[in-house]
């Protein structure tokens, strides 16, 4: 019997068959990455209005070296860091939070569509020829997604008392703190609410509570475990994207507070 060889041929960067406007996601995603980018890095450069009363901006927390009574270590720049650096409290702790988006297997799927079109989307023709895939440098660097995870579950602890820390209120006639509830403190509550449903739905979390066994029936805790993670891994997505403009919107919401542009609202 005679066969036929079938050369295929590889389609040119963006062409494709399909009639949809295939397009519109990844220059969406591309658009909303890059702004949060953006502001968060001129946010992180600023190292100022990052903080209102007992209100501390997520981009900033923990606040390590500042003067401000948010501060873990009182003072200003540290002695030890080179003064050509620019410096900003900031700068110290966004590497944790950012590393742990950059690797997150959610993310990488949406930036490799959207700033490295490899590919732009399915069926469409990509840029290059050949794939490497992330056995090498830089994208091997992926390969350590969990450990940003543990960086990422002690951040969530930090955020989460920052909230506690925001239903005190100081008296100015007294100097004493009352408990209290500020539109503030709903925004930080709301943004720990979001992170934590983003950080607890991890695909390496998931694995780390079980994933790797064989039969999780046989460990009823952790399939326990297991299942709650797995419920909220199903919205992975979502959880992404809310939390990251919430983690924004709460950077902006006490920024323009503390400039005296808002004001926030005492709600009791």
């Amino acid at each position: 019997m005679g066969s036929e060889v079938v050369q295929l041929t590889r389609r040119g960067f963006g062409k494709t068959m399909r009639r949809d406007a295939w397009w519109v996601q990844p220059l969406v995603v591309f658009i909303i990455l890059a702004s949060f980018l953006i502001y968060a890095t001129w946010a992180a450069f600023q190292n100022e209005f990052y903080a209102f009363g007992n209100y501390l901006s997520p981009f900033y927390s923990p606040l390590l070296f500042s003067d401000s009574p948010h501060a873990w270590i009182h003072g200003g720049r540290p002695a030890w860091l080179p003064a050509f650096l620019p410096f900003s409290p900031a700068l110290l702790i966004l590497p944790f939070p950012a590393g742990f988006r950059l690797t997150c297997y959610y993310y990488r799927g949406a930036y490799y569509k959207s700033f490295w079109a490899d590919p732009p989307a399915c069926t469409v023709g990509e840029p290059r020829k050949s794939y490497r895939g992330e056995r090498f440098l830089p994208l091997v660097i992926q390969n350590i997604h969990r450990y940003f995870l543990y960086a990422a579950l002690i951040f969530l602890v930090i955020l989460a008392s920052d909230v506690y820390k925001a239903l005190w209120f100081a008296d100015p006639s007294t100097g004493r703190e009352s408990f209290g509830v500020g539109v503030g403190t709903l925004v930080l509550a709301v943004n720990v609410i979001l992170l934590g449903g983003y950080t607890l739905g991890c695909h390496s979390l998931r694995h780390l509570v079980g994933g790797y066994l064989d039969q999780l029936s046989r460990a009823p805790a952790r399939k326990k475990t297991y299942d709650c993670v797995s419920c909220l891994n199903r919205g992975h997505m979502r959880w992404a994207w809310l939390s990251l403009f919430w983690v924004a919107f709460s950077d902006v919401y006490i920024r323009l507070c503390a400039m005296g542009v808002w004001h926030d609202v005492r709600l009791f």
